[in-house]
C-alpha cells in the first residue's frame, strides 16, 4: 500500500476545538448546499427572461451539481499542497465572486459558464472545510464538531424551494444568488481572522492519472444519475453510469499500485469508516430521496398547492431542529452502532407511513409523521458524520474526507435519481391503479426495503464501534 498522506503541519498536532470556526464552516456549507437546488423553483422565470424553454434551464442546476462533483477530489490535495486556510478563503472567493457574475448574466449560456465557477468555489468550500474543522478537534469533541457541521446537509434540501420561491416570488430570480453576496463577504473575512493559518507542502506531487480517472469517473456517474431522473428510457444513462464505474475501477487499481496515490485507500481498512461507504451510502440515498418525493406526492397525488406541499415539508425541518440538541447525548449514552441501527430502523417505518397516507390522512398526523422523520434523519446523519472518522488516523484524515464528501455527492445524486425512477417505474406498472398517489406509495415502499440494507450494515459493526468518539464505556454496555 502507498504511503499515507501528510498533514498540514505534524500528525497527530490539532489546535483547540473552536465552535465558532465551525460554524463558519457550516454556514459556508449551507450556502453550497443550497445553490444545488434553490434554482428549482425559479426555472419558468429564468426562461422567461431568457426566452428559452424552462427544461434548457436545467442545464445550470446539472453543470453546478456535476463541478461539485468533480472538483472535490482535486480539493484534497490542493489543500496539502497551498495550505487548508488559503485554499479556504480562496473558495470562498470564488463562490461570491461567481455568485455575482450569475446574477448579472444576460443569457443562459453565461449562466451555466458562472454556475461552473459557483460549483468549482463549492467543491473546495465543503471538504477543505470539513478538514479545517476536523484537525482543529481532538477525538473527545468530534460529536460535538460534526453536529455543527451536519445540519447544512439536512436543511438545504428542505428549506431550497421556501427559499427560492419567496425570493422569486416577491423580488426576482437574480436575489437568489445576490444574497450570498454579504453572506460570502462576511465568511470571507471571518475565515482570515479564525482559520489558523499553517504551510502547505510545496512538494506534493499531484497523481495526474489517478485525478483524471477518478474525476472522469465521478462526472459520469453523475451524469448517468442526471439522466435517469431526466430520460430513464433512453440507454445513455446505463452507458454512462457503467463507464463512469469503471474508470473509478480503473482509478482504484491504479492508486494501489502507485507511489503517491490520489487518496490513500487504506482509509477502507478502517471498519467505521468503511461503514459510511456501505450502509451509510443507502441511508443517505434513501434519505435524500424524501425531500424529493414528498413534494412530487402532495402536489401531484394529493392535488395540493405547493405552498401547502412545501409548508407540510416543513415539518422534516422541524424534526431536523428539534432533535438536534439529543443527539451528541443519545449517542455517548447507547453507542453508535445501537443509534445507527434505531435510526435506520425508524426512518424505514416513517417511510412505509408515508406509503399509507391520502388526502383524507389528517394534517396533523401527517404533520407529525414528517416531524419524527425529520428527527430520526438527524440522528442517522450525525451517528455516520462522526463515526467515519473515529478510528482513522491523522495522516489518513485529508484522503478520508475528501473520499467522503465525493461519496456524500453521488448518494445525494443517487437518491434523487433513484426516486424519480422508482415513481416512472411504478406508474409504468400500474401497481396502484385508481390512485393519482400509487407511483409515490411504490416509491417509499421500495425505499423502506433499501433503507433496511443499511440496518444490516450496522449490525456487523463492532460494539463499541467509535467508542473514542462517543466516550461510551464498555462496561455500560
Amino acid at each position: 500500500m502507498a504511503a499515507s498522506n501528510t498533514v498540514d503541519g505534524a500528525p497527530g498536532t490539532t489546535q483547540a476545538w473552536s465552535p465558532r470556526l465551525a460554524l463558519l464552516v457550516a454556514a459556508t456549507f449551507f450556502m453550497e448546499f443550497l445553490d444545488g437546488t434553490v434554482l428549482t423553483t425559479a426555472i419558468p422565470n429564468i426562461a422567461a427572461d431568457f426566452h428559452v424553454p424552462p427544461a434548457d434551464v436545467n442545464i445550470t442546476m446539472t453543470a453546478y451539481l456535476l463541478t461539485v462533483a468533480m472538483g472535490i477530489p482535486f480539493s484534497g490535495w490542493l489543500a496539502e499542497r497551498m495550505g487548508a486556510r488559503r485554499v479556504f478563503c480562496l473558495a470562498i472567493a470564488i463562490f461570491t465572486l461567481s455568485s455575482l457574475a450569475c446574477s448579472l448574466s444576460q443569457d443562459l449560456t453565461a449562466l451555466t459558464l458562472s454556475r461552473i465557477a459557483q460549483g468549482f468555489g463549492g467543491a473546495m468550500m465543503v471538504p477543505v472545510g470539513t478538514l479545517l474543522v476536523l484537525r482543529g478537534t481532538p477525538k473527545a469533541d468530534l460529536l460535538r464538531a460534526t453536529a455543527f457541521l451536519v445540519w447544512p446537509g439536512l436543511l438545504a434540501p428542505v428549506l431550497a424551494p421556501l427559499v427560492g420561491g419567496a425570493l422569486t416570488t416577491y423580488l426576482s430570480w437574480h436575489w437568489i444568488f445576490l444574497i450570498n453576496l454579504p453572506l460570502g463577504a462576511a465568511a470571507f473575512l471571518a475565515a482570515l481572522r479564525m482559520v489558523p493559518a499553517v504551510a502547505g507542502d510545496p512538494g506534493r506531487r499531484l497523481d495526474w492519472l489517478g485525478l483524471f480517472l477518478t474525476t472522469l469517473g465521478v462526472g459520469a456517474l453523475v451524469v448517468g444519475l442526471e439522466l435517469v431522473s431526466a430520460h430513464p428510457e433512453a440507454p445513455w444513462a446505463a452507458l454512462s453510469a457503467g463507464f463512469g464505474a469503471v474508470s473509478l475501477l480503473c482509478a482504484v487499481l491504479w492508486m494501489r499500485r502507485t507511489r503517491n496515490p490520489l487518496f490513500d485507500l487504506g482509509v477502507f481498512n478502517t471498519r467505521t469508516f468503511r461503514a459510511m461507504a456501505t450502509g451509510g451510502f443507502a441511508y443517505r440515498l434513501t434519505i435524500s430521496s424524501v425531500p424529493f418525493l414528498l413534494p412530487l406526492m402532495f402536489q401531484a397525488g394529493f392535488g395540493w398547492s405547493p405552498l401547502q406541499a412545501g409548508a407540510m415539508v416543513a415539518a422534516v425541518f422541524i424534526g431536523n431542529i428539534g432533535i438536534k440538541p439529543a443527539t451528541t447525548p443519545l449517542i455517548r449514552r447507547f453507542g453508535f452502532r445501537a443509534m445507527l441501527v434505531f435510526a435506520s430502523i425508524a426512518s424505514a417505518a416513517t417511510f412505509a407511513l408515508c406509503a399509507l397516507l391520502t388526502p383524507d390522512t389528517p394534517q396533523a398526523l401527517t404533520f407529525a409523521l414528517l416531524v419524527c422523520s425529520g428527527a430520526f434523519r438527524s440522528i442517522g446523519f450525525s451517528a455516520y458524520a462522526s463515526v467515519q472518522y473515529a478510528d482513522i488516523a491523522p495522516a489518513q484524515l485529508t484522503s478520508a474526507n475528501t473520499v467522503s464528501a465525493t461519496l456524500v455527492q453521488l448518494a445525494t445524486g443517487a437518491g434523487i435519481a433513484v426516486g424519480a425512477l422508482l415513481i416512472r417505474v411504478f406508474a409504468g406498472l400500474g401497481t396502484f391503479p385508481d390512485d393519482a398517489a400509487g407511483p409515490f406509495r411504490g416509491a417509499f415502499l421500495a425505499m423502506t426495503v433499501l433503507m433496511l440494507a443499511s440496518t444490516a450494515d450496522s449490525l456487523f459493526l463492532p460494539r463499541h464501534a467509535g467508542a473514542e468518539v462517543s466516550q461510551r464505556k464498555a462496561q455500560r454496555v
